[in-house]
């Protein structure tokens, strides 16, 4: 998805809108958000993988085209989106891009706090403190100078009351 200015922008690097995540997990079946910036979306999809690692440290993982699949897009007004965030079989995930990885920690981290306030009721210290008991960080890449990661909370991390 393009940024909110006119500008193009690359295909082969991730932002808040999207752009080129190479997240393992996001797999057939999974439900990705996205932030819309332009009106109609201006969707683009492509870089298909059959295999990659968390990282996709040199630069590639093992490239395949996407012949076929099914794409349901729908709009999801309740959700107030500065950063992707995806939904897979067992638990949510979290984005941060950043040119500095701290600040991509950041960034991912922040969004499952407002994640784990939306979805558990949770105030912000609350997810917080639970958050470094339930929540993984992942390298979800490091390869084009943009650095990408995930937070990860699985659905079996917490037992809620």
């Amino acid at each position: 998805m393009p940024g909110p200015d006119a500008r193009p922008v690359p295909s082969w690097t991730p932002r808040p809108q999207g752009g080129n995540i190479d997240c393992k997990e996001l797999v057939a079946g999974s439900t990705l958000f996205l932030p819309i910036t332009h009106e109609g979306g201006l969707f683009s999809a492509g870089d298909g993988h059959a295999r990659q690692g968390d990282g996709e440290v040199s630069g590639t993982a093992i490239e395949c085209p996407i012949d076929s699949g099914l794409l349901t897009f729908g709009l999801r007004d309740d959700l107030a989106l500065t950063t992707p965030i995806a939904r897979i079989a067992d638990a949510w995930l979290t984005f941060g891009f950043h040119e500095d990885l701290d600040e991509a920690v950041i960034l991912a981290l922040d969004a499952m706090l407002d994640l784990m306030g939306r979805e558990h009721g949770l105030n912000r210290s609350q997810a917080l403190a639970l958050s470094s008991v339930a929540v993984d960080l992942r390298i979800t890449q490091i390869v084009n100078g943009v650095r990408g990661v995930h937070a990860v909370l699985r659905d079996d991390a917490v037992q809620w009351a």
